[in-house]
C-alpha cells in the first residue's frame, strides 16, 4: 500500500536552523550592547515622522526576511521606548529590567507553555515563587496566589474575593443586584486609580469607594477612615473592603497598615494591601519594619517588574484564604476535567484562582531573578534606591532655587523650582528634562502644585545621576524665567 503524499504546507520553522541560529545571535548580541551601553544614549528621544511611518503599513502579505525585520526593530523601536532601562528614567515606578531575566523571558518563549492549567513543571515553579512570597511576606504556607499582568488586575482579583465573602456564592450566578446589601469600600486620597476602576468593573459602581484623607505625611488618617465606616453602617450600607497602601503612586507615603489592619477586624473588613512596588521593601531588612501590618492582611497586590526589576510583565496578587479564593473563580466546565494521572492531573489548576486560562510563564523570569541574585542582592537594590531619594533631599534643602514639596517616605521625591508662575515653569522644565535625554521625571500635583516628580526605581541609577537632574533642571529653569 503506498504513503499518501504529504499535502501538509511548510511549517513555520526555518529551512536552515544555521542561518537562523546565527541571526538569533546578533539579536541577543544586540541587546547585550544595549543594556550595556545603556549611558551612552538618551534616556528618551521624541519619536520622528519617518519612524512613525514605518509603523503605518498595510497587512504583509508575504514574507520578509527576519534580518530585514530585526533591522527595523533597532532603527525604529529601540531607539525611541520610553526609556525605563536607563538610569536616568524617574518618571513613573518602572523597573529597569536585567540581562538574567531576558535571558528567561527568552527561555519561556522558547518553550511557549501556558500556565492555565494541567500537569506541568512550569506550574510546579510558579507555586514555588507563590512559597516565597508567603516567606517573604508573613502568610500562612497554605495562602494562594497567582502572577498577572500588574497590581490594577491584581486588585481586581482581590475584590473579586472579597465581594465572593461578604455576598456568598450567590453572587457568581445571581449577581450583586440580587444581594439586599449595598457594599461600600474605603482607600486614601493617595492610592491609585485602579482601585476605583476595578470598583466600576465589579458592578459596585465608583461612589461606592470612599476616598480617606491623608495627614500631613500623605498617610490615611485612621480617624477618618472610622468615621467613615460608621457612618455607612449607621445608613445602612454594608462596608466590606479596605485598601491601604505600601508606597503611594505620588510620594511613596505608607499608610499605617497595622492601624489600617486593626480597623478592619474591628468592622469585619476585608483588608487588602496596595503594595504595587512598596510591598517589595521587604526584601530590604532595614525598610521592612515600616510595613508593619501587611503580614495581616487579607490580599496584596504587587508587582515583580517594579522593585523587583523582572521585565513586564510580572504582577501577582496573594490571597489568605486559599479557598475563598478557589470558590471565587472555579469553573466546573467539561474541557477542563480534571484526573488523578496523566496530563488533566495536578488539580487545583492556576485557571481556578483566576480570570484567565491562557497564561504565559511569567513566573520564570521571577524565579531566575530571585534564585540567580538572591533576596539580599535585591534588597540591597531597595535600599539603595530609596538611599538616592534621601540624597536628592539633601541635594534640593543646599539648593535655594528649588523647594521640597512632600515628605521624602520612600524613594519619590517631588520638588520644584522656585519662580513666578512656578506651575507653568515647572510643566516646561519637566518636558525639557524629558526631551534633553539627560533625565526623565514626570509631573504630579500635591495641594494644589505641580510638582517635578522622580521615582527612583533603576537598580542602574546613582549619585551621578541625581547630580545631572539637578543641574539640568537648574539650566532649564534659569532658561525658562530668562525667556
Amino acid at each position: 500500500m503506498s504513503t499518501p503524499p504529504d499535502t501538509q504546507p511548510d511549517t513555520l520553522d526555518p529551512e536552515n536552523w544555521n542561518t537562523l541560529r546565527e541571526q538569533g545571535h546578533r539579536m541577543l548580541d544586540d541587546m547585550f550592547d544595549y543594556m550595556e551601553q545603556i549611558r551612552s544614549r538618551p534616556v528618551w528621544q521624541p519619536i520622528p515622522d519617518v519612524a512613525r511611518a514605518q509603523f503605518r503599513q498595510p497587512l504583509p502579505r508575504q514574507p520578509t526576511n527576519i534580518s530585514a525585520a530585526h533591522a527595523t526593530f533597532m532603527q525604529s523601536i529601540l531607539p525611541y521606548a520610553v526609556g525605563n532601562t536607563h538610569p536616568g528614567f524617574m518618571g513613573w515606578v518602572h523597573g529597569g529590567g536585567t540581562p538574567v531575566g531576558m535571558l528567561a523571558e527568552m527561555l519561556s518563549a522558547g518553550l511557549n507553555a501556558n500556565l492555565g492549567g494541567r500537569d506541568q513543571m512550569p506550574i510546579e515553579v510558579e507555586r514555588q515563587v507563590l512559597r516565597w512570597v508567603c516567606e517573604l511576606f508573613g502568610f500562612p504556607d497554605d495562602a494562594s496566589g497567582l502572577f498577572v499582568t500588574g497590581t490594577s488586575m491584581a486588585t481586581l482579583v482581590a475584590v473579586l474575593v472579597a465581594r465572593h465573602a461578604v455576598l456568598g456564592p450567590a453572587v457568581r450566578t445571581q449577581g450583586i443586584a440580587a444581594s439586599d446589601k449595598r457594599l461600600t469600600a474605603y482607600t486614601s486620597s493617595g492610592a491609585h486609580g485602579c482601585i476605583a476602576k476595578v470598583m466600576d468593573m465589579v458592578g459596585l459602581g465608583t461612589d461606592a469607594l470612599r476616598i480617606i484623607p491623608v495627614n500631613t505625611h500623605y498617610e490615611m488618617d485612621i480617624a477618618a477612615l472610622e468615621q467613615a465606616i460608621a457612618a455607612d453602617s449607621a445608613q445602612g450600607y454594608t462596608p466590606f473592603f479596605i485598601a491601604g497602601t505600601a508606597g503611594t503612586v505620588n510620594t511613596g507615603a505608607i499608610d499605617p497598615l497595622a492601624a489600617v489592619a486593626d480597623v478592619a477586624k474591628q468592622y469585619g473588613l476585608w483588608f487588602h494591601v496596595d503594595g504595587a512596588y512598596g510591598a517589595l521593601a521587604m526584601l530590604a531588612p532595614e525598610i521592612a519594619p515600616r510595613l508593619a501590618g501587611l503580614e495581616r492582611a487579607d490580599s496584596v497586590a504587587f508587582d515583580f517588574h517594579k522593585w523587583g526589576q523582572v521585565p513586564y510583565d510580572a504582577g501577582f496578587v496573594l490571597i489568605r484564604d486559599r479557598k475563598q479564593h478557589f470558590d471565587t473563580f472555579a469553573s466546573p466546565a467539561a474541557y477542563l476535567r480534571r484526573e488523578m494521572r496523566g496530563m488533566a492531573g495536578g488539580s487545583p489548576w492556576p485557571c481556578d484562582f483566576g480570570l484567565d486560562l491562557s497564561r504565559g510563564f511569567r513566573a520564570l523570569k521571577a524565579w531566575f531573578t530571585l534564585q540567580v541574585y538572591g533576596t539580599e542582592k535585591l534588597g540591597q537594590i531597595v535600599a539603595h534606591t530609596c538611599e538616592l531619594a534621601k540624597y536628592l533631599e539633601r541635594r534640593i534643602a543646599q539648593t535655594p532655587e528649588l523647594e521640597l514639596l512632600a515628605p521624602v517616605s520612600l524613594n519619590i521625591v517631588c520638588f520644584r523650582f522656585r519662580c513666578k508662575d512656578a506651575d507653568q515653569v515647572n510643566a516646561a522644565i519637566i518636558v525639557a528634562l524629558q526631551e534633553s535625554g539627560i533625565a526623565a521625571p514626570s509631573a504630579t500635583t500635591l495641594d494644589g502644585k505641580l510638582a517635578i516628580r522622580a521615582a527612583i526605581v533603576n537598580h542602574r541609577t546613582n549619585k551621578g545621576d541625581i547630580d545631572a537632574l539637578i543641574r539640568a533642571t537648574l539650566e532649564f529653569g534659569d532658561a525658562k524665567i530668562r525667556s
